[in-house]
């Protein structure tokens, strides 16, 4: 049995998804200087969150129905609030490259746990792809790494960030089944505001030390990675399985690579672009159909 084809407008928002999130690296990178790992996150989450509301009283969309809110409960604790500051946190300790190879194990956990959790099953297909562009992300991630002397602490961080990425996304795709992308992430955004409340009195003295470039840094980091890019994900997850949406991620470096070179001048080396065509092939695997075997003529039977 073939998997179905994932509609094009699902393709379109998870790649508008994906560059955002590349975007978010250079973002979290010129804003880490002036503030800290957990006021980075509430006010990331905080500029979402107003962006976010905002639409929702545009569409005229409410609360999600009661059973859509374990899911946006658990995904907006785990994913919006643990994941970001553990991220923005990791990256502080260890090199991009290291971070990139580290969080991209979430992909293959959110196809591990979706193929278990929620029955979605393990198509050969997808676990090659997933191989495919995992090493891809491996080859990217020493490339870019600073000779191997990465703090453990901040591996283990970022190692936290894939889980928890992971968890939040399949503790998501249920509850798409009853609210919209929209509803989804606004109220995971609110929940994952919440939870990082207790880092206010970081983010207010880091916004009164801090230059407004950075400011507005943080305001664009909850804008576009999340407003914009957290809501056509939830999009594109409801119309396609968990595991085929986290293998598009494995993207996000390529687009890291691309993002460097035009904004930070930074050149990518022939590693990095040999690791970046294997993890584009491992999306492409992932996505691919079973060519359907060749009828056979029809002969005429005799009785």
């Amino acid at each position: 049995m073939t998997s179905p084809r994932v509609p094009g407008a699902a393709v379109a928002a998870a790649s508008v998804t994906v560059v955002f999130w590349a975007s978010a690296f250079v973002g979290i990178r010129a804003a880490a200087p002036y503030f800290s790992p957990g006021s980075l996150a509430l006010g990331r989450l905080l500029s979402g969150s107003v962006v976010l509301v905002l639409f929702l009283a545009v569409r005229r969309q409410g609360l999600p129905p009661r059973a859509a809110w374990p899911g946006i409960v658990v995904s907006g604790v785990l994913w919006f609030g643990l994941y970001m500051v553990a991220l923005n946190w990791g990256e502080e300790l260890v090199d991009a490259g290291t971070a990139a190879m580290v969080v991209n194990v979430g992909p293959a956990l959110m196809a591990l746990l979706a193929g278990w959790l929620l029955h979605e099953g393990f198509p050969p297909r997808l676990l090659a792809g997933i191989a495919v562009s995992f090493a891809g992300a491996v080859v990217v991630g020493l490339s870019m790494s600073g000779g191997g002397r990465a703090s453990v602490l901040g591996v283990l961080l970022c190692l936290v960030a894939a889980v928890t990425y992971a968890s939040g996304v399949v503790a998501q795709k249920p509850a798409l089944r009853h609210a919209t992308a929209l509803q989804a992430t606004t109220f995971g955004c609110l929940i994952g505001a919440l939870a990082c409340l207790p880092f206010a009195g970081q983010l207010l003295g880091d916004l009164a030390d801090a230059p407004l470039p950075a400011t507005l840094n943080v305001i664009y980091l909850g804008v576009f990675p999340t407003a914009v890019a957290f809501t056509t994900w939830a999009y594109a997850l409801a119309r396609t399985t968990a595991g085929k949406m986290g293998s598009t991620t494995y993207a996000v470096p390529v687009v890291v690579i691309l993002l460097s070179w035009l904004i930070l001048d930074e050149v990518p080396t022939a590693l990095a672009c040999a690791g970046g065509a294997l993890c584009l092939a491992g999306v492409a695997v992932s996505r691919s159909r079973p060519r359907k075997p060749a009828q056979e003529p029809l002969t005429r039977s005799h009785q």
